[in-house]
């Protein structure tokens, strides 16, 4: 927390030195409100790791985010303090991270830490030797002894002493740790196999019995009374309902009684989370997760990659049921993300803070009085009962707003149709948007990060497919094109963009080497952009930069991906993107992008590339579905027997042609919009019949007889 932070959230108390340290010039908001901290903060980089070496002093290294509120607790009670401070000047080189923008280090200390301590989070504090091993860290740790845990000062200086007494033993173990991370990026056994017994490996796992298993695994941790999964924290897993959601499709290969059960956990979860605390009710948008089974506390912070994954899923909700409220959820999140994280130049920021002045959630909740003051009394009072605003309060003495009872059982009690309740409540709801905007504003997360922009672009993809409204697709239009000025270099990405503090322009600052999920992210948003727009360069910057993922991050040795490139910094470990987390997988991603490049162009490089990942993580799909949800989707689009491919070569009347081929679920489905010279090997001999929209429905590179008139098309594709 900066200065001049501390003192627009009231706060006298803090220490801090008015001198900036080497922070300052960073573009990340998180590492800028560490900026004044009077500690010798650097950014992780060969100043610090040099300096280590050369003075035999351990590094102290931070990793957190600007929305995490613990960040800002331990932020406030110990790096602004001036003795914690000069304890570690004295002891340690400290180097502070934002983990998303490294997402590479975060991901091998944090395994350092849940291996060392049996659980993980942020902020998260883990010290090394100079040669960067980890020997010891935490999470939060508060700045005297607390709840079992040791304060902060007197773990510095306990840290310190065992590195000057025990320093073999310490280094020992930090090499036993960092040899123990190595062997857990690996997924391959060391058996030798044969060729017959990875073929057969192979045919074992490349089944619906597979996918079955895992749905299976998914509902017995389904909470049938809340949705969701497991219990309290409880977050959305919006991958498990993807997959969910695809078992409920025409163009599925599950039976009957799996689809109901699967439908059944996607509209319970669909529906408990948008009646929640966790889905901002006046100004859409999630929070990151709910603090309780209910969905009614959410940790406030909203996450840019969240409510992408989340406005994909309400829409294909809708889309696959026809259930409107989850159209009005999905679009909400569009609007929230257009309206307070879109940047001048059409990209998106990355999130916004739980906390305003100095207290999380203070900007989103109410009191029944505050209420009635905006809207009067008998407004005000019908929103308090629909909104469950009381006097007792659920959160603090306040109210987090949430839907009652479900928008059905509420039009009933108030005698009014579901449209007409709809209205009132966005009346009142944008009385109440304009007074909350009077209020200190939770701070902003203002770097762009193209992975986190990918999903996003592909959320306004699934927006303007399902409704075509022109904005959703201008939003996702502008944010690629800005992607591609300021983020590609020749055939390679960069992963952050941002604007350093008091900047004079809005040039911004472009760093770091592009990883995995940046690559597959973004080639998967141009594949998305190609299936409504027929500019031939989406689909031909998709395919340039699949080869340069093919040979920055293929695992030569063992099959897959690494999450860096081959000349990225060498680090402790080389990490993988293995799992599902808070985002999808980089290996699923990746994965998705090559089975569809194979669709559209029949090369087979692409598609025996997915079925070695296929091959080499399928053994782990039982035991962690959740964890590999995403590649389980990939599994149900490899094995869908049916018609792959539509290819509408576009005409003067493209429209209603396109969205036949949108508005409705079909998972499985792979749509490219050309020209008529499309690049498209299998096109060559294709044309637009009669200068009308012509759509080419293929399987395996092989095309029907095209149609070129809305009946036909509709009829045909009563398959899917």
């Amino acid at each position: 927390m900066t200065k001049k932070h501390a003192e627009k959230q009231g706060d006298q108390s803090a220490t801090i030195n008015s001198v900036t340290n080497r922070l300052a010039n960073e573009t990340s908001t998180y590492l800028q409100q560490h900026c004044e901290n009077p500690v010798d903060w650097y950014p992780w980089g060969e100043e610090a790791l040099k300096l280590s070496k050369q003075e035999n002093k351990p590094i102290l290294l931070s990793i957190g985010y600007a929305a995490c509120h613990w960040c800002h607790v331990m932020a406030h009670e110990s790096f602004e303090d001036q003795e914690t401070a000069d304890l570690m000047n004295e002891l340690f080189v400290n180097i502070k991270v934002d983990r998303e923008e490294r997402t590479d280090l975060d991901e091998i200390y944090m395994k350092a830490i849940q291996l060392m301590t049996g659980h993980g989070g942020w902020p998260m504090t883990v010290f090394l030797t100079p040669e960067c091993k980890p020997f010891f860290g935490g999470t939060y740790f508060p700045v005297n002894d607390h709840h079992g845990l040791p304060g902060f000062k007197k773990v510095l200086k306990n840290v310190a002493a065992a590195w000057q007494t025990s320093n073999a033993q310490i280094l020992d173990s930090a090499s036993e740790l960092s040899n123990h991370l190595k062997l857990m990026e690996r997924i391959k056994s060391d058996k030798p196999e044969s060729a017959d017994n990875e073929k057969s490996g192979f045919a074992a796992v490349a089944n619906t019995n597979t996918i079955n298993a895992a749905l299976e695994k998914l509902q017995r941790n389904f909470d049938r009374d809340f949705g969701g999964f497991g219990g309290a924290p409880k977050f959305p897993h919006s991958m498990s309902l993807d997959l969910a959601m695809r078992a409920c499709a025409k163009s599925s290969t599950f039976s009957d009684s799996r689809k109901e059960e699967c439908l059944d956990l996607v509209q319970i979860t669909l529906d408990k989370m948008a009646y929640g605390g966790i889905h901002d009710q006046i100004g859409g948008g999630f929070a990151r997760y709910s603090v309780d089974r209910q969905w009614l506390v959410p940790h406030f912070e909203k996450m840019l990659y969240d409510n992408a994954l989340l406005a994909k899923t309400y829409i294909d909700g809708y889309l696959l049921t026809g259930r409107e409220y989850w159209l009005r959820v999905g679009e909400g999140i569009l609007t929230f993300v257009s309206r307070e994280l879109t940047t001048k130049q059409g990209a998106f920021f990355s999130s916004l803070d739980a906390d305003s002045e100095g207290e999380e959630g203070k900007f989103y909740v109410w009191r029944p009085e505050q209420i009635v003051a905006v809207l009067g009394v008998e407004e005000g009072t019908w929103f308090n009962q629909v909104f469950g605003v009381t006097e007792r309060g659920n959160f603090e003495q306040t109210s987090i707003l949430h839907l009652s009872k479900s928008p059905e059982e509420l039009s009933r009690q108030f005698t009014t149709p579901l449209e007409k309740l709809w209205q009132r409540i966005d009346n009142a709801g944008a009385k109440l948007m304009a007074e909350r905007a009077k209020r200190i504003r939770p701070s902003r997360d203002e770097k762009v990060l193209t992975s986190w922009n990918s999903l996003m672009i592909t959320a306004f993809i699934e927006g303007y497919k399902a409704t075509a409204k022109p904005e959703y697709l201008q939003s996702a239009l502008k944010a690629a094109n800005f992607i591609l000025a300021n983020l590609k270099i020749d055939d390679r990405l960069m992963r952050v963009w941002g604007m350093p503090v008091n900047a004079l322009d809005d040039k911004g600052i472009v760093k770091l080497q592009g990883c995995l999920d940046d690559y597959a992210y973004f080639i998967e948003a141009l594949l998305n952009i190609a299936s409504v727009d027929g500019d031939k360069k989406w689909l031909n910057t998709a395919e340039q930069l699949c080869q340069s993922m093919i040979k920055y991050f293929k695992d030569e040795d063992e099959g897959g991906f690494f999450f860096t490139a081959s000349d990225h910094e060498e680090l402790v470990v080389r990490p993988r993107s293995h799992y599902d987390g808070s985002v999808p997988s980089g290996t699923s991603v990746a994965t998705s992008v090559l089975l569809k490049l194979a669709k559209l162009t029949g090369k087979a490089e692409y598609l025996n590339l997915a079925e070695e990942i296929f091959s080499l993580y399928g053994p782990h799909f039982s035991r962690m579905p959740d964890q590999f949800a995403n590649l389980l989707s990939c599994l149900d689009m490899y094995l869908f027997n049916g018609p792959e491919v539509a290819v509408a070569l576009a005409g003067d009347d493209n429209r209603d042609m396109l969205f036949a081929l949108h508005q409705k679920y079909y998972p499985n489905k792979v749509v490219a919009v050309a020209s008529d010279k499309a690049d498209l090997d299998f096109l060559k001999d294709k044309k637009a019949l009669e200068q009308k929209t012509t759509v080419y429905m293929c399987q395996n590179v092989t095309c029907d007889k095209p149609v070129n008139n809305l009946a036909d098309l509709k009829a045909r594709l009563t398959g899917w």
